[in-house]
This record gives structure tokens, C-alpha cells and sequence, in this order.
């Protein structure tokens, strides 16, 4: 193998790394990763033709050069922003994964656009959605045990796919949970999530597992891990059963976990640290959710929210 192609293929799997991460945990349209596939591999291109081979090695000029590249062949200034916003997901992604160095992007152009709202579930769709698995057999307690988790816990899909056994300790009613960038933290098990988990590990996980030095708690029909998308799979599932499919992506129950918290009255700063966020103002996000939310429910029941007649015209 030339060097040039060992160069092409270092950046090829972290892109591929990248593409997996936008479908399973971002949620993003198929369309939106083709394009961001589309941009990336041009970058991996140009990048690798200058002997570049990790990131930590690319200087801001290149970046400059690179676009300045897309301008000279004629692409529109729209596709040009978002290729500059493929490029600074791609540099967040290197950063919370660690280890793989970062791309001088911070002061790229990108598009403009609203501020985007997270979906959620009402409390009432959520509790439709954790009726849906029927627990007659071992798939059904694990997914009920799967839904139960990341809504009761509001922890990543790729967090819940790599717990192992001993992460779970359901006396204590807690677990230990690897996030991002490799940080580790501990975040509290509700009850009904804790007796999913119960009901799976004694009665449904020792049918699934076929091997005896098996660590995984969630596993597929084949006694392996469960893959993010195989648990992904799982919650879209159950999604399309509670007609509920439209308004959901892989982050879905971790947004709708963490906008009920704040409606009961958690403070911005404990949800901060039960979700592992680096930074409040990622979680303050939710303070837009719940406000919105806030203001339908006031619509829905204040005497006075909606508009009213005049006096004089009242009782006529």
C-alpha cells in the first residue's frame, strides 16, 4: 500500500466514524449526510494531496485555501456554507471523541438559519410510547428495559450500547455511563427503569446471552452488544406502533428527559450534569422548549390568554 492511500484511508475512516455518528446519534436526514459525505471526502481529498495525515497537522490556511478551492470551481455560496458546516461538525465530533486532534475551523463561515428547536415528547406520548413493547418474551423485556432506560435516565443510544453488566448496580439504582470525549459520570436509575432493567437481566438477558463471559447489558438475538443502530431500530419501532414516528430521532426521549425535568422543577444545572454536558449553554436549549411549552399550556388554560371581545359587547 502507497503511502498516499494509507494518508487517504486515515481520513476516510475517521469521515466514516463521523457519517455514523450524524445518522445514529445526530438524527440528521439521509439527504443531509449524503451531502455532508459528498463535502467530507472532498476535504479528505484535498487534504490528503498536501501529505496531511491527521488533523492536528492541518493549519487554518489550509482551510482557507481549501475553500477558496471550491470557490475557483464554481460552487454556489450556499453549497460552500454547507460544506464550511459540515467541516465544524466534523472538527466537534474530533474534539468529543478525543484522541484525534482538531481542525482550525472556528471562524468558518455557515448558514444561517433559526434556532432549532429539539423534538420532544409530551409526557403523555412518552408514557404511550413505553407501553408499546409487549413483555410475553425475552426481545420484548429487553426493549421495554431499552425505552424505559434512555428516558428514565436521559443517557446517549451509544451510551446505553456500551454499558456493561457491572456499570448497573439497581440496589443503589444508579449507573455509570461513558459519554463523550470518554468523560464518565454517574446518573441516577428512576424506578420504573430500574424494574425494566430487573425484569430483563434475570429473566430475558441470560436467554439472549450465548456467551458466558459476555459483559454487554443490551444484546441482540445473536448474544452479541447491541449496536447503536440496532437500538435505534428498537425506539423507531416502537415509534411507528404509538404513531408517534414523525417525531422522533435518536436523541428524542434524552431531550424529552431532560424538558421534563425542567417543567417539574430541576434546576439548569443538575439536568447540565445528569446529561454530561461540558458546557450549560448546550443545555439551555431545554429553557426554550419549556418555555414554548409553558406558553401553550398557558393558552390552553388562562381565562384571559386568548383575545376577548370588548365589554361593550359582551352579553349583547
Amino acid at each position: 500500500m502507497d503511502g498516499n492511500h494509507a494518508r487517504r484511508s486515515d481520513w476516510s475512516a475517521l469521515v466514516d466514524e463521523y457519517l455514523v455518528y450524524t445518522k445514529v446519534e445526530k438524527g440528521l436526514s439521509p439527504r443531509t449526510v449524503e451531502a455532508y459525505d459528498r463535502d467530507l471526502r472532498r476535504w479528505c481529498d484535498f487534504i490528503s494531496r498536501r501529505g496531511k495525515t491527521s488533523p492536528h497537522q492541518v493549519e487554518r490556511e489550509e482551510i482557507t485555501l481549501f475553500m477558496e478551492e471550491l470557490r475557483a470551481d464554481g460552487l454556489a455560496p450556499r453549497s460552500r456554507a454547507r460544506v464550511a458546516a459540515a467541516l465544524r461538525g466534523f472538527q466537534r465530533f474530533l474534539v468529543e471523541e478525543g484522541a484525534h486532534g482538531t481542525l482550525p475551523v472556528s471562524d468558518l463561515p455557515t448558514p444561517r438559519h433559526a434556532l432549532a428547536l429539539p423534538r420532544v415528547l409530551s409526557q403523555e406520548e412518552a408514557a404511550r410510547l413505553l407501553d408499546q413493547p409487549i413483555v410475553g418474551d425475552a426481545p420484548g423485556l429487553r426493549d421495554k428495559a431499552i425505552l424505559e432506560t434512555l428516558y428514565g435516565t436521559g443517557i446517549r443510544i451509544s451510551e446505553l450500547t456500551g454499558l456493561d453488566v457491572e456499570d448497573v448496580d439497581l440496589g443503589e439504582r444508579e449507573m455509570r455511563v461513558l459519554g463523550k470525549g470518554s468523560r464518565e459520570r454517574v446518573v441516577p436509575v428512576g424506578e420504573a427503569a430500574a424494574a425494566s432493567l430487573r425484569e430483563y437481566m434475570a429473566l430475558a438477558r441470560p436467554k439472549l446471552a450465548r456467551n458466558p463471559g459476555q459483559r454487554a447489558v443490551f444484546l441482540n438475538q445473536r448474544g452479541g452488544r447491541l449496536t447503536r443502530q440496532g437500538a435505534w431500530g428498537v425506539v423507531r419501532k416502537y415509534a411507528a406502533r404509538a404513531g408517534l414516528e414523525e417525531k422522533m430521532t435518536p436523541h428524542t426521549l434524552r431531550h424529552s428527559y431532560a424538558t421534563h425535568l425542567l417543567e417539574s422543577g430541576a434546576d439548569l444545572r443538575h439536568i447540565q450534569e445528569l446529561l454530561g454536558h461540558v458546557s450549560i449553554s448546550t443545555t439551555q436549549i431545554y429553557t426554550h422548549v419549556s418555555r414554548e411549552r409553558l406558553r401553550e399550556i398557558y393558552i390552553e388554560a388562562h381565562p384571559h390568554a386568548r383575545a376577548r371581545p370588548p365589554a361593550r359587547d359582551r352579553g349583547r
